[in-house]
């Protein structure tokens, strides 16, 4: 019964027309209007409401406008609480309640909530579009609509797929150096986001910036806090030992961020950012049709667009992000009428029954040029059609725009060239006075391994005077005092190592085994003139006079230690000939290194690091490392290993 009464109910009810929207809750940013319409009874009128809420405004508030929640804090300035005037800021977050309007006073910790809730279009959360609508929170996607579960990616995209950006991360580590005082980090362009730098390190990091106007400026970063940066916003944070600096992005202009040295110590700077790609490919009309009459095709092409100068670029800079996939050309039939009689009609068949539609054709490519470092390679591309009979002709290009043209340009040897690697100081070779330190400086290619080709110009100093602040007791030496032979001639070989290059190099191979088993002896070893022949990657042997430069040498002469009986003093000639400039003559134990360690890891770049052992140097055996003097101990050494890629999993 209380069902067929309800049915009669809403037979004699029905709703009123929807109003019109109401006004803005405010006039720029998005806020919200609503909509209400009556359920009209014949019993009763307006029985209730029905209200409806959307999204308003599509004008950005200007900067000065301030935050719409601090505003109607504000508004309660002039109003006293508890008999007291304040300055009310907003409280934002709240977790509990979002919607409810909460106010500090200035420079107390008094919190209050001065309305139970916000005005409608108010923003739940600082970092989030929702919005309070009523006191309550509601959903607000990234297009502005409410309810909407529409999210932006991380290129700023609303709805997108992330295909318009690229992740850039690396990381920078400095190296001090006299007469450098600052250096670069990374350069991030316009309209990137996202991007976070951690310091760590004595150095400071600062940045320079340059409008799309050409308009530079610098800023210095000097103190921690939140502020504009050519309208970016930036939070910066200054530690002792670290600084983090974040930028939400999108960038309003290039941004270079750079480091000034201390001089301390070394520092290192990661780095994470969202890049916009700013070439994209664009498809271009239809061209011209192969033939005026009787049938033909056209086809279509993309062009690569720059973004930012709303123009059309060479198509090498869309070949520059993996991410950019050509558009395929498209293909339709056009000027289908047949061919007037009086211009010698005959018909057309289609174009590829009787002989190849036109093609690409390319040359080989050019040399590279640079080595290293990143170079070009060129070759010339054309389209080409074959006859009946196979004879082959050039064509207009469009003929072959079908499929995408092939590149005429492509990098090359894009890894970092050879560069110096300094090792730590060993200690100094005296405990008191002025003496010798040492550390050992290798060429180190891209991969990370020991190499050649880096120039002696730039080569970092392996040898330099130290002073111990600890007084004599004995006289002073004239000189300082060199280094132990074992720990300078391992620094000296690891030198030595030279790698196999596409130049015709000295290639000197390990040396032999000491020709006496005491006293003073000779060593042996082969030098070769070879060269790497990159298309095989195999080595071949040249005759010597093809290399260049000074051979190395291939005899040198070796100590074993004293023979039984022998005392350990020698002439002048032999020590000269033994140590070359060094003054002392080895004590019976000393350091050395003997091999590495497993690599750290199985695949994608690992760490070994060097075992240094106390040897008896007359029987070559490992000793107590209580034996030898410990501040003679060489310097902690490390290689990469184990390079290659690991399988996907």
């Amino acid at each position: 019964s209380s069902r067929k009464k309800r049915s009669e109910e809403d037979r004699d009810s029905q709703w009123e027309k929807k109003g019109s929207w109401s006004e803005c809750s405010r006039t720029c940013g998005k806020k919200a209007s609503y909509s209400l319409r009556r359920c009209l009874s014949r019993k009763k009128v307006a029985e209730w409401r029905n209200k409806k809420n959307r999204t308003c405004s599509n004008v950005d508030c200007p900067p000065e406008a301030g935050d719409f929640r601090a505003q109607q804090c504000s508004a309660h300035n002039d109003v006293k609480y508890q008999g007291q005037l304040y300055e009310w800021l907003p409280v934002s977050n709240d977790p509990d309640n979002p919607c409810s309007l909460k106010c500090q006073a200035r420079g107390t910790a008094l919190v209050v909530e001065l309305a139970p809730k916000v005005l409608d279009g108010t923003r739940c959360y600082t970092e989030s579009l929702d919005m309070c609508i009523s006191g309550l929170c509601q959903i607000v996607g990234c297009d502005h609509q409410l309810g909407s579960a529409a999210k932006e990616d991380n290129c700023g995209v609303c709805n997108g797929d992330g295909s318009t950006c690229r992740l850039v991360r690396g990381q920078y580590k400095s190296q001090l150096s006299a007469s450098k005082l600052d250096d670069t980090v990374v350069a991030i362009p316009y309209g990137s986001r996202q991007i976070r730098l951690v310091l760590k390190g004595p150095d400071h990091l600062y940045l320079e910036t340059k409008t799309l106007q050409g308009v530079k400026s610098e800023n210095s970063l000097s103190i921690t806090g939140s502020f504009l940066v050519e309208n970016s916003s930036i939070d910066f944070q200054k530690f002792p030992d670290k600084e983090i600096l974040r930028m939400s992005g999108p960038l309003t202009a290039d941004f270079t961020v750079k480091i000034h040295y201390s001089g301390a110590a070394d520092s290192s700077v990661q780095f994470i950012f969202y890049q916009p790609i700013i070439h994209r490919w664009r498809e271009t009309d239809f061209f011209p049709c192969s033939a005026s009459c009787g049938g033909g095709y056209q086809l279509t092409s993309a062009e690569c667009f720059d973004l930012r100068s709303n123009r059309v670029v060479a198509d090498q800079y869309c070949h520059y992000y993996p991410e950019n996939i050509k558009p395929k050309p498209k293909l339709q039939e056009c000027n289908l009428d047949p061919c007037p009689a009086s211009d010698g009609y005959k018909q057309i068949m289609p174009y590829d029954l009787y002989h190849p539609l036109p093609r690409w054709e390319s040359t080989p490519w050019t040399a590279c040029s640079s080595s290293c470092g990143g170079g070009i390679q060129s070759r010339s591309v054309s389209c080409v059609e074959e006859d009946i009979q196979g004879h082959i002709s050039p064509v207009e290009e469009w003929k072959c725009m079908y499929t995408p043209k092939m590149p005429v340009v492509q990098p090359c040897n894009i890894f970092d060239c050879p560069k110096w690697l300094a090792q730590e100081w060993s200690p100094c070779t005296v405990t008191c006075g002025q003496g010798l330190r040492y550390r050992v400086v290798l060429c180190i290619d891209h991969r990370g391994m020991h190499t050649g080709g880096c120039s002696t110009k730039t080569k970092p100093h392996i040898k330099e005077e130290c002073v111990v602040p600890t007084p004599c007791y004995k006289p002073k030496e004239k000189l300082p005092v060199e280094a132990k032979l074992p720990w300078y001639k391992q620094a000296q070989e690891l030198e030595e190592g030279t790698a196999i290059s596409e130049e015709p190099s000295f290639i000197p191979e390990a040396w032999s085994t000491c020709s006496v088993t005491c006293g003073v002896g000779s060593q042996m070893r082969l030098v070769k003139c070879q060269v790497l022949l990159s298309f095989s990657q195999s080595v071949a042997d040249l005759p010597i006079d093809e290399c260049e430069g000074p051979k190395p040498v291939s005899q040198r002469a070796c100590y074993s230690g004293p023979c039984s009986g022998e005392a350990t003093e020698y002439t002048p000639e032999e020590t000269q000939l033994l140590y070359g400039s060094l003054q002392e003559v080895d004590e019976l134990y000393d350091w050395e290194y003997e091999g590495f360690t497993e690599c750290s890891e199985s695949c994608g770049g690992g760490v070994q690091e060097a075992v240094v052992t106390c040897l008896n140097k007359q029987t070559r055996e490992i000793a107590d490392e209580t034996l030898c003097v410990s501040s003679r101990r060489p310097p902690q050494l490390l290689k990469s290993c184990s390079l290659d890629p690991c399988p996907p999993r």
